[in-house]
């Protein structure tokens, strides 16, 4: 009886109807003009479209099983080893940094836009990190590892990064001034609109959504931010404003001529568990072991993914530059050749 209970305790929390079926037992419906029944609505949307994104793909004959598998075993995984990890750093750092900020944002409309900047430049460092930084690569490319794209990607996770890029996130929030309360509701909104970027095309064909695509980070966009095609290599770090990759000259678009390659470089089986969530850190040990020189161990988990100590490495920001310059030298020829 027990294992029936947890496990039904299990689909509730999968689907994140805990709270709404509280309230609907209750009978107390007035809770739902609360922001703790607002968000009991909300929460269960990204679930129900992963459920709805897999019949999809069962009648499209699209079934992407090993990815569904692969997401599933990390969802399950992440769930035994670090269920409250992320939480408890928020609550943490709060409690740490909140007397040191430099000053204290009002919760106004104006000040939550201030907030949501802050927190996409936040974003932005953290996911950026994580492309550049091979030890925090190793924690991210979990994520990265799927060859197709479909709203469980968003599950794929090594369960440490969520308290890694917490830790800089709420760090930098807090610092400059952002409230807990502010920041508790945009990291629900973040989180959110975070999972649904990962929309598969059988459930959404075109991800542009239209002309939002010239000002908030689309499907489209997320989707090329997990191509490993040379074009689109670590682009595209925001999560909904597009702010900081168009400073930062980090912004792609989706190309209709290059069709999105998704998944890493590296040679792995992204149908096995054991390579999507630990390989990266295996090959990582293996480098650091065979290079020469304490400096050079160091650099490997510090320097970028692609990174080697003999020189002969090819970065994804080398890969992409030869990329556009062999596009521009093509477009060049072509402009040359005399017509017939």
């Amino acid at each position: 009886m027990e294992l029936l209970y947890n496990l039904l305790s299990e689909i509730t929390g999968f689907l994140g109807i805990d709270r709404l079926l509280e309230i609907l037992s209750s009978g107390d419906y007035a809770a739902f003009k609360t922001y703790d029944g607002i968000t009991s609505l909300i929460f269960p949307i990204i679930p129900l479209l992963v459920l709805l994104e897999l019949a999809l793909s069962l009648i499209y004959k699209k079934p992407q099983t090993k990815v569904y598998k692969v997401n599933f075993l990390i969802y399950v995984f992440n769930r035994v080893v670090g269920r409250f990890i992320a939480i408890a750093m928020v609550v943490l750092l709060i409690g740490f940094l909140e007397p040191y900020a430099l000053f204290h944002a009002e919760l106004t409309w104006y000040w939550f836009i201030y907030g949501y900047i802050v927190w996409e430049f936040a974003h932005y460092l953290y996911h950026y990190w994580g492309h550049k930084v091979r030890l925090f690569w190793c924690l991210h490319s979990t994520h990265h590892a799927p060859e197709n794209m479909n709203l469980s990607v968003t599950y794929a996770h090594f369960f440490l990064e969520a308290p890694y890029a917490d830790t800089i996130r709420t760090s930098v929030c807090i610092l400059l001034g952002v409230p807990p309360e502010m920041l508790f509701v945009i990291m629900f909104v973040d989180g959110t609109y975070g999972a649904f970027i990962h929309v598969g095309e059988n459930l959404m064909k075109d991800g542009r959504m239209g002309f939002l695509n010239k000002f908030i980070l689309t499907p489209s966009h997320h989707r090329v931010h997990h191509a490993k095609n040379p074009l689109y290599m670590d682009t595209n770090f925001c999560n909904l404003l597009l702010i900081w990759d168009k400073v930062f000259g980090t912004l792609q678009n989706e190309d209709e001529n290059v069709k999105i390659e998704y998944g890493i470089t590296r040679k792995m089986d992204s149908g096995n568990f054991m390579d999507v969530y630990f390989g990266e850190f295996v090959a990582l040990y293996k480098d650091v072991i065979n290079a020469s020189g304490w400096k050079n161990k160091l650099l490997y988990m510090f320097k970028p993914p692609g990174w080697h100590h003999s020189g002969n490495y090819q970065l994804a920001t080398k890969l992409r530059a030869d990329y556009l310059q062999s596009q521009v030298a093509e477009k060049k020829n072509d402009n040359q050749c005399p017509e017939t």
